[in-house]
């Protein structure tokens, strides 16, 4: 079985870690660090998160920098939970508490965060967005991995016994679009009759609705979903089918049900933002390129032993093919129907 295990239980200890509240924003922070390299200088990174660390998302993001944390390359410092209407507040805040680089989203508040960023020109700002970069010092990042999405939905069509597949995102916007198109892409390359059966639980984070959304592509057939949010994996478990997940390892969790996940790594991203600003490059440009396969962004994790055998041969030369550049898997942001 090919998993991410060892990192989830690493991010999972190092979430137990002491509390602490960073002064003055409205949500808590948690410092992370490994004792620096005498002579170096470690910089400081903070995480704004819009919801819990937990969520699958979010944990991409503050796995990546429990990790560099507790390799030494970064001091860590975050909030979660952090409201639209508070998030603007917490970056100033923390630009002000003189941080190096402030990674998050800003989907909610794109101008005015573009208005923080600029009034702070020595401070990196690395954030999930829709929009474009600004300035010299405000870089933006999409969440692509719409390959993994793809190879997902290539073993997907080989196992379904109705030709019908679910999807289950949060709000149609052109991350998640391509997220879910890569899979139906996917699936129909090996199977160009199936039927996809499409909704979105119009936010973020509420696993409860992405549960009630799988039950009902299930009723209306499906016996395949895929899971862009948390919970589509309950109702899969729930009712006896299988399940995909996105971003994170959900077969620990789901080991009877979920089958392959379509992994989303932000390590890379992270790493090139602290290059840039290391060597007084402009972190004002566009990340996304870095959650691509061939630079370790995305790719899938899947158990051998859930998968049929003739499945897998098809999925690993189309995955060596997107590695070397040879394939390329579809971006369409348009809203899935």
């Amino acid at each position: 079985m090919k998993t991410n295990r060892e990192g989830i239980e690493m991010t999972r200890k190092l979430l137990t870690t002491r509390r602490t509240f960073l002064q003055g924003t409205a949500a808590t922070g948690l410092l992370l660090a490994a004792p620096p390299v005498i002579g170096q200088a470690v910089p400081k990174v903070a995480g704004i998160h819009g919801s819990p660390v937990e969520n699958a998302w979010n944990s991409r993001l503050h796995g990546a920098m429990v990790e560099a944390a507790a390799e030494g390359k970064i001091d860590y410092v975050f909030s979660e939970g952090v409201a639209g209407t508070d998030y603007v507040r917490a970056m100033r805040e923390y630009a002000e508490s003189g941080v190096d680089l402030i990674v998050g989203e800003v989907y909610p508040v794109e101008a005015e965060a573009r208005e923080a960023a600029a009034d702070y020109p020595e401070v990196g700002f690395l954030m999930g967005s829709s929009g474009e970069p600004s300035g010299e010092n405000f870089g933006t990042f999409g969440t692509w991995n719409h390959e993994a999405a793809y190879l997902a939905g290539m073993l997907a069509g080989r196992m379904s016994e109705t030709g019908k597949f679910g999807a289950v995102g949060a709000i149609p916007i052109p991350e998640v679009n391509m997220l879910i198109n890569g899979f139906r892409a996917g699936v129909d390359a090996v199977r160009p009759d199936a039927e996809h059966l499409i909704g979105f639980i119009g936010t973020f984070f509420d696993p409860p609705k992405a549960r009630e959304a799988g039950l009902a592509q299930i009723d209306a057939g499906a016996d395949i979903l895929f899971g862009e949010r948390i919970g589509t994996a309950d109702a899969a478990k729930e009712r006896g089918i299988k399940a995909i997940g996105s971003l994170i390892d959900y077969t620990p969790r789901y080991p009877e049900t979920v089958f392959a996940n379509a992994m989303w790594y932000f390590r890379p991203l992270l790493d090139a933002a602290l290059a840039d600003k290391a060597a007084g490059e402009p972190t004002g440009r566009n990340y996304t390129p870095y959650c691509l396969m061939k630079e370790g962004g995305n790719d899938i994790v899947y158990s051998e032993d859930m998968v049929p055998t003739e499945a897998i041969g098809p999925m690993e030369e189309a995955r060596a093919a997107i590695k070397a550049g040879e394939l390329e898997v579809p971006i369409d942001f348009n809203e899935p129907t």
